[in-house]
């Protein structure tokens, strides 16, 4: 039999079109985005943490850092360049303290403000982070929105300078306590932020600083304590009355 003759298999013919088991993979895949979406949706994502992780999976694939997130970047204000105060009386104080006291009672904020007369030229109203934020968060909650206009108003009349202080506990956020310190740091210019947006006082007035867990008021032992070292201070310095010129004969 010679190859001519030979019977010649058939073709078949395949369909037009993707598998039918790609509609059913499809559909799993997409089952499965919507059920991460729902989680990440329903969750409470700590920024800080996010951060961190973020950093540390780049660091991984090598991929350079080109800039640090927004939320922590902290601005370099003018007023944070304050120049060296001068003594002012004690009497100017005791009187200052005096009508800040009056003024949290008429105002029936004292229970969340403590009001301490550090120095002579120093006065502090402490706030407990909780007051002002949500746990890990650096954005000033909106109930606290009046509590801080508050303060502006009792503040803004007053012969004072303010640096906002911004401190937390001993325990790492991240792999170290630089988060500590981004977050406090963070919290103290939002304040800031807060009394500058909404022409409160002016930005000649303010600074902002964050210490992290560096100055406790309290040992770092119990959950208590560590709540206390959790705080936002508005340091209060006196400004010296001002000279007259001279008048050179």
């Amino acid at each position: 039999m010679s190859a001519e003759e030979l019977p010649q298999k058939k073709e078949k013919k395949c369909a037009a079109g993707a598998p039918a088991w790609m509609v059913t993979y499809s559909d799993l895949v997409t089952l499965l985005l919507t059920f991460f979406v729902l989680l990440l949706s329903m969750s409470n994502v700590d920024p800080v943490r996010m951060s961190q992780a973020s950093s540390s999976i780049k660091d991984a694939f090598g991929i350079p850092i080109k800039s640090v997130p927004t939320e922590y970047r902290v601005p370099i204000f003018p007023a944070m360049l304050i120049a060296k105060f001068s003594p002012v009386s004690i009497d100017n104080t005791k009187k200052i303290h005096e009508k800040i006291k009056n003024k949290l009672k008429a105002l029936r904020i004292n229970s969340e403000v403590e009001l301490i007369n550090k120095d002579k030229d120093i006065i502090i109203l402490r706030m407990d982070d909780k007051v002002l934020f949500a746990r890990g968060q650096s954005e000033i909650s909106p109930r606290s929105y009046m509590l801080l206009r508050n303060i502006a108003d009792i503040i803004r009349p007053l012969p004072v300078n303010v640096r906002i202080e911004g401190h937390s506990d001993d325990i790492p956020l991240g792999i170290n306590n630089i988060a500590n310190w981004n977050l406090s740091t963070s919290r103290a210019v939002s304040a800031l932020r807060f009394f500058y947006r909404g022409n409160l006082i002016s930005l000649d007035r303010l600074s902002a600083i964050g210490y992290g867990d560096m100055h406790p008021i309290a040992p770092n032992t119990t959950e208590e304590n560590r709540a206390k070292n959790r705080r936002v201070d508005f340091v209060l310095r006196l400004k010296p009355p001002k000279k007259k010129p001279e008048i050179f004969k």
